[in-house]
């Protein structure tokens, strides 16, 4: 058993799950809002912060979070959120009549896999700390954590999460169709066994560093985006996981008494076997898809890192298909500069 709810308040199993539907049904609805029309992303993502953190520095400082590593989280993903808005819409005329855009500049495309490896960075050496630290449990930041071999093999797990990160050169804009306008910004290299296995690494770095609200930002908060770009906005699984962290933090920065306390709070088991086979089941995992791109590396004789490595998948087709022709990559996926294959 992973979880356990607190029926001393008042909660029963029907109520908290019913939360649980709320807050993922919340997510996956503002961020449909948010990815779909540009100037409610921009408001979303520029203008609250800077509003909210005049509040959490001011009349909120008392009750906010003011550790390190959830300051880091919520700027770190609002960051993600800006800088991908700015990969989908940032484009005009030269001067000679050529239409110039971000989302065909290399450096511009190396931002998505930066801040993703410096948020799941963060997130393992949060890993390593809690496990040094916290032998036999202890409280960090106001919640009871217990460290443990469980810690090292999830921040293994991290690295491995970050070291199989392929195919950002052929991030792509979205084509506008009938029915969505959105110019998400799709990654087609990013394939479900790669977010799968970071879901896996997510929730078991919340489970063991965050156990207190692992129920809501390691269940319902990841589950949101995957679904998102499984269904409606397909491809872009990385935009939709930094709308939803950026909400997700800014909200429970401004209200964190709604996941800390009260009826509706949940709560680890902190049973020691439950937390090796979660931090157990995201190592298997990321092994498994690190091997298989290390057998596509060998056989296609394909840089992961300056191209594309995984064209021949239909699933990646598919999402390629969506997006507006790339000037950076080639039909096979392979880095073109000066107009000539690399």
């Amino acid at each position: 058993m992973l979880f356990t709810f607190n029926y001393d308040a008042g909660a029963s199993a029907i109520e908290v799950w019913l939360v649980w539907i709320l807050v993922f049904a919340a997510l996956f609805g503002f961020n449909e809002v948010t990815r779909r029309f540009k100037w409610v992303g921009f408001a979303a993502f520029v203008a609250l912060p800077l509003v909210l953190s005049v509040l959490w520095f001011t009349v909120l400082s008392e009750t906010t979070y003011t550790d390190w590593f959830h300051l880091a989280k919520v700027y770190s993903a609002t960051a993600g959120c800006i800088g991908f808005w700015c990969i989908r819409y940032l484009q005009g005329t030269r001067k000679d009549g050529t239409t110039w855009r971000l989302a065909d500049n290399r450096l511009a495309l190396s931002f998505p896999p930066f801040i993703l490896a410096l948020n799941i960075c963060e997130a393992v050496a949060r890993d390593i700390q809690v496990g040094l630290q916290y032998v036999g449990g202890g409280t960090a930041d106001g919640m009871w954590v217990v460290g443990g071999p469980w810690n090292y093999m999830n921040a293994a797990a991290g690295v491995l999460n970050i070291i199989t990160i392929t195919g950002w050169m052929g991030i792509v804009v979205r084509r506008k169709v009938k029915g969505d306008g959105s110019r998400d910004m799709l990654w087609p290299d990013m394939l479900w066994f790669w977010i799968i296995a970071y879901d896996l690494w997510n929730f078991a770095y919340t489970y063991n560093c965050l156990p207190g609200h692992a129920w809501y930002c390691g269940f319902a908060l990841l589950l949101a985006p995957t679904l998102c770009s499984f269904t409606l906005g397909k491809g872009a699984w990385l935009q939709h996981r930094a709308h939803t962290l950026a909400l997700w933090c800014m909200f429970a920065q401004t209200v964190p008494a709604f996941i800390d306390e009260g009826a509706f709070h949940v709560s680890s088991t902190y049973s020691t076997t439950s937390l090796t086979l979660v931090s157990a089941a995201a190592l298997l995992c990321n092994v498994l898809v690190a091997a298989y791109m290390a057998l596509k590396v060998v056989r296609t004789r394909k840089n992961p890192y300056t191209g594309e490595l995984y064209g021949d998948l239909a699933a990646q087709r598919e999402v390629k298909a969506l997006g507006e022709p790339s000037n950076v990559v080639d039909a096979d996926g392979r880095l073109v500069r000066h107009g000539l294959v690399a």
